[in-house]
């Protein structure tokens, strides 16, 4: 299974190395996605752009994933250092997919969004439990825009 992820992950870095579009990812979380294609993907566009992956596991049920997503968009700064130095994976966590396959590769996430770097290469990087970015009903920009700058990679 292994070896034809890296297929698929080399083939995605390719095409996207020609300008050729890739498979699109997801803007929501969505249980029907296959989580192992999007991470592929996602990684593949990482690589090719010299970028990370940040992965955020959450589900549409999630007052706090929607909070996450204002919250970058009505930040500029926040949404520019995302955009140059990430390539944003929603990866679905639900009673209607749990994802576990994929999540089972890397520590297990307590409570949701969660937050998952990886390198272009796929290989864990960081876990960020989101909760540490929080000030009362929203996210700390300072706190957001530190592990975004300390996360982004060489």
């Amino acid at each position: 299974m292994q070896a034809i992820l890296k297929f698929f992950a080399a083939v995605l870095a390719l095409l996207l190395s020609l300008g050729l579009p890739a498979q699109d990812l997801p803007a929501k979380f969505d249980p029907q996605r296959h989580a192992a294609t999007d991470l592929a993907t996602a990684t593949a566009a990482a690589k090719a752009q010299h970028k990370r992956v940040l992965v955020d596991v959450g589900g549409e049920w999630c007052p706090w994933c929607h909070i996450l997503d204002r919250f970058v968009a009505a930040n500029a700064d926040v949404k520019k250092l995302v955009d140059e130095n990430y390539v944003w994976l929603k990866l679905n966590w639900s009673p209607q997919n749990r994802n576990e396959a994929v999540l089972s590769r890397w520590p297990r996430v307590k409570g949701y969004p969660h937050l998952f770097v990886l390198d272009g290469d796929g290989r864990l990087v960081h876990s960020q439990d989101t909760g540490q970015l929080e000030a009362g009903s929203d996210y700390d920009k300072d706190k957001v825009l530190a592990f975004l700058r300390q996360q982004r990679g060489p």
